[in-house]
């Protein structure tokens, strides 16, 4: 299964671990995915989406 958020379009972030003695090495950073229960069309699906995408929808539906 990828790690993308199908909300926002986050995927993984790379770079390096850096040791005390600056050697580098490669790593990456996932995106922060959770299975949520969101009501699309008045049915409720799981959804795997990022935490902060979760956090925006809810967000948005409390101001309307």
């Amino acid at each position: 299964m990828s790690r993308i958020c199908p909300v926002t379009g986050k995927r993984p972030m790379s770079g390096n671990n850096r040791s005390h003695s600056l050697r580098a090495t490669r790593r990456r950073w996932d995106v922060n995915l959770h299975t949520y229960r969101v009501e699309i069309d008045g049915q409720i699906c799981k959804v795997r989406m990022s935490a902060r995408a979760y956090r925006t929808l809810n967000k948005s539906l409390k101001e309307n």
